[in-house]
């Protein structure tokens, strides 16, 4: 098996690794006709998070991030990662195997059609790409005289000849004080929508949608709870679900077919196909459907049709069981973190709290509340320098201690049956100094913007986005990371389909999670973001409004660390906005912590102004 994720590629025996696999790979290639393979960061449902059996790009690269595809012809290799990556695949695979592209600025269609020759044959796994990617590169293909060609199974899993088994996780029934809704009712609400889409049924290829719709859990992967499992809606009639039945017991079995057929995941392919003989019109999620169930389908004489699932909007928009459960799971995820913060404070000055003892401590806080179920993401722990790589991951090899006159920055989560939490917090460790001050205090300025921003029901993430950037924008800096992405409720801590980004263009909608998070980085030094996560609500009202307005409640509560602030830089209404949030934090969290805990708290709030 390959080694541990974020692992750093400075040893020989590595690099001889890596190699091996790459020439092992196009053996294989070259056995099967072919003068190339793409292969995603992906699993059959395009998953943020996949189970080890399914990485096949960190085993054959040794990138390890979220998000990259790699192309492999005979005689060059290239891997593409994008803006938050680029950093840590440097770092992590080897130059003289693979060069590193960007995912965005110079996607993999373009560099496919300048490289790959008249004639050639391009591997691709149809189940392991979405329809707009596989076309995207077919087109490339074409333009260089070349051919765009399916292969299963994956050559990869011929040369993996140490792969790990698929994910066998039991599933659960998520109750009813959880999840708000019945099943039967969002399946009322999902066969309504599949009508108004003039479709006769929906696959359900989003494992997110799939738990949500069903009020299943499940731990098949890391980090978010989920059950890998398909599924099919009809317009009218009864819903098949496609699942291992290994990970049933009796009483889920029992429960899940009182709503839907069980049926083991291999029939999904004949029952597509049967839809597909019956010249059905079917409804096929855009974003994490395989081109292979579009396959099925048109080769059967149906009629596939791509756009977004109807479910990940009604899933975004929380219900009052679950916004109530997120605002529990932030009070108590709320008074752990404030232990670590108070932790910190005392033990990091002296010199020997390492990077990993930061991580180690954060999750044991979170862990003695009794209701942690998982970290909702691997902990991003990152000082001085590596605070400056977003998603930096920290290994035994990059591992530091935290120094004086650094700062230390820390983008956690967790998993709880009521919520998922997500929170970012830099601190300064002794003295900042006068840049980093003003930096944080832009950062400050632009996630008090969104916080306190109201805005014109239907406005998106992206006319939102600037709020955040403007203070950064008359420095001359910027961030090239999205603004905020949804949470979901105890499933994705990156939730579809709003966001406040660049490219946000789902409108917010009351009762959706999303979170607050700019920053900024300077290679080399330091890394500043503060995240806080924001529910979508009613705004006060307001005289002669002529439209519904919204506007944002914090869900979020812990210290922001006053000691980089620069008061100078705010205007009154921004330190009004501190001073009162810091006052709901510790009046909220001072009765969930110990006395300790307490007494940093009431001094870590203090009010910026005088009263």
């Amino acid at each position: 098996m390959f080694k541990a994720r974020f692992q750093t590629f400075d040893d020989q025996s590595e690099r001889s690794a890596i190699a091996g696999r790459v020439a092992s790979l196009r053996a294989e290639l070259a056995r099967r006709g072919l003068d190339g393979f793409v292969v995603p960061r992906a699993d059959r449902q395009q998953n943020e998070y996949v189970p080890p059996s399914e990485e096949r790009l960190a085993w054959l690269t040794g990138f390890g991030g979220s998000a990259g595809l790699a192309v492999v012809l005979a005689d060059r290799a290239i891997l593409f990662v994008d803006g938050r990556y680029t950093l840590q695949a440097a770092d992590q695979v080897d130059g003289t195997v693979f060069t590193v592209g960007h995912l965005v600025d110079s996607p993999p269609e373009t560099w496919v059609e300048a490289n790959l020759g008249a004639g050639k044959k391009l591997g691709y796994d149809p189940w392991l790409h979405t329809a707009e990617v596989a076309e995207k590169l077919a087109k490339a293909c074409a333009a260089a005289g070349a051919h765009l060609v399916p292969v299963e199974p994956n050559p990869i899993d011929a040369v993996w000849t140490d792969r790990p088994a698929p994910p066998l996780a039991p599933v659960v029934l998520h109750h009813l004080k959880y999840a708000g809704e019945e099943a039967s009712a969002k399946l009322q609400r999902i066969r309504h929508d599949i009508e108004t889409l003039k479709a006769d049924a929906l696959v359900v290829s989003d494992p997110h949608s799939v738990a949500w719709t069903f009020n299943i859990r499940g731990a098949d992967v890391a980090h978010t709870p989920l059950p890998l499992a398909f599924a099919v809606v009809p317009k009218a009639g009864r819903p098949a679900l496609y699942v291992d039945g290994r990970k049933l017991d009796n009483a889920v079995r029992h429960h899940l077919e009182e709503l839907a057929d069980v049926r083991e995941p291999d029939a999904l392919v004949s029952d597509l196909a049967a839809l597909g003989a019956a010249s059905k019109t079917v409804r096929l999620d855009q974003a994490t459907a395989a081109q292979a169930l579009s396959c099925i389908v048109t080769e059967a004489g149906g009629k596939p049709t791509r756009g977004p699932d109807p479910i990940v909007l009604m899933k975004s928009i929380k219900n009052a069981v679950e916004i109530d459960g997120a605002r529990a799971a932030q009070r108590r995820d709320g008074a752990a973190a404030s232990r670590f913060l108070a932790w910190l404070d005392r033990e990091a000055p002296a010199g020997h709290i390492t990077e990993i003892d930061a991580v180690a401590a954060l999750e044991t806080f979170r862990r003695d509340t009794g209701a942690l179920k998982e970290v909702s993401f691997p902990t991003i722990s990152g000082a001085g320098p590596n605070g400056a790589i977003v998603h930096y991951r920290v290994t035994r090899r990059s591992n530091r201690r935290i120094g004086t006159g650094e700062l230390y920055l820390v983008d956690s989560g967790g998993q709880y049956l009521d919520g998922t939490t997500d929170i970012t917090r830099t601190v300064a460790i002794g003295l900042p100094t006068p840049e980093m001050r003003e930096r944080f205090t832009l950062v400050l300025k632009g996630h008090i913007a969104i916080a306190r921003a109201v805005f014109p029901d239907g406005t998106t993430g992206a006319q939102l986005d600037p709020l955040a950037r403007q203070y950064l924008w008359r420095a001359g800096v910027d961030f090239d990371h999205g603004t905020g992405h949804g949470v979901g409720s105890y499933l994705s801590v990156h939730e579809g389909p709003a966001r406040i980004s660049k490219l946000g263009t789902a409108p917010l909608r009351r009762g959706m999670i999303i979170s607050n998070e700019p920053g900024y980085y300077k290679t080399g030094a330091f890394g500043i973001r503060i995240e806080n996560l924001v529910l979508v609500v009613a705004a006060d009202p307001v005289a002669g409004a002529e439209k519904p307005l919204n506007a944002f409640e914090t869900l979020t509560l812990a210290p922001l660390d006053r000691r980089l602030i620069d008061v100078a830089l705010l205007s009154a209404a921004e330190v009004a906005w501190v001073d009162a949030y810091h006052a709901r934090v510790v009046e909220t969290l001072g009765p969930l912590v110990d006395v300790d805990t307490r007494a940093w708290l009431q001094a870590a709030t203090e009010p910026l102004s005088p009263d």
